[in-house]
This record gives C-alpha cells, structure tokens and sequence, in this order.
C-alpha cells in the first residue's frame, strides 16, 4: 500500500499500513501552498492614511512631530454633524474616524483608486486644520498633472 508515494512495511506491532507519519491517520503534508495576504478594508484605510501622513511630515516640519492616528467613530456629534476627524493640538495629535470617512463621504466613483484618494483628502483637510491653511497649499505639487 502507498501513503504520499511511499510504500509501507507493516507495523511489527501488528498496526495496520494505513497510518501516515508518526503512526497517525489523515495527516495533511508539512508544507501547505501559500496563502493569500490579508487584505481587509481596515488595512487599506490605515495605508491610506499612514501614505498621506507621511508625505505631510515631510513636506511640513510643522507637522513632524504629530501623531496621525485611526478611531472607529467620534464620541458625539457637533454642530456640523458627525466629524471625520479631532484635533488636539496640545497633545499633536490628528484622530481621523474611520468609520464616518467612508460611509458618509460619496465618492463619484467607486473604486480603490479614488476610494484611496478620498482618505486622503480627508487626511490632508485635516493637516490643514491643524496648520490652519488651506489644504490645496499643504500639497502643490501632489496636484499637478499637467
């Protein structure tokens, strides 16, 4: 009898051939194919953000020292509605909301390319309130395709 291409003897213990390696049944090959890397909706926004974050902490010494972090949802509500972000400026840190980000914002199409340009934006309207500019002065070149 044949197991994974071998033949083999029977047990002197009088156990029957059909056992695999280490005289246990049904056991799979040591080395199994690869599998695919985990591509989540989560790990792409955190991509995202952590792409734009460190373009502005390069572009900006201003912006060097703060902290880009991700929360799911925003704790209450304000005057504007649900925000995509907090600010603490105290403690140099940008929180950008996850959630609000991509459920609330409409994208004119969808697709990764522009679901990914849209977190961006979003980082980068943050920076720009934190720095109190404009969000098209923290990245001139960024937007230049001509």
């Amino acid at each position: 009898m044949a197991i994974f291409g071998r033949a083999r003897r029977p047990s002197p213990r009088g156990r029957a051939a059909r056992h695999g390696r280490h005289g246990r049944v049904g056991r799979s090959p040591v080395v199994r194919p690869p599998l695919p890397p985990i591509d989540t909706r989560v790990e792409r926004f955190d991509v995202a953000v952590g792409g734009a974050a460190e373009y502005l902490r390069g572009a900006w010494p201003e912006l060097r020292d703060v902290s880009f972090e991700i929360g799911r949802l925003p704790r209450d509500a304000d005057a504007d509605g649900i925000p995509r972000w907090s600010i603490d400026r105290a403690a140099q840190r940008i929180v950008m909301y996850r959630v609000p980000i991509e459920r609330l914002n409409r994208l004119h199409r969808v697709d990764d390319t522009h679901r990914r340009m849209m977190i961006e934006g979003e980082v980068f309207r943050a920076a720009a309130e934190y720095l109190d500019r404009d969000p098209w002065d923290l990245g001139p070149d960024r937007f230049r395709f001509f």
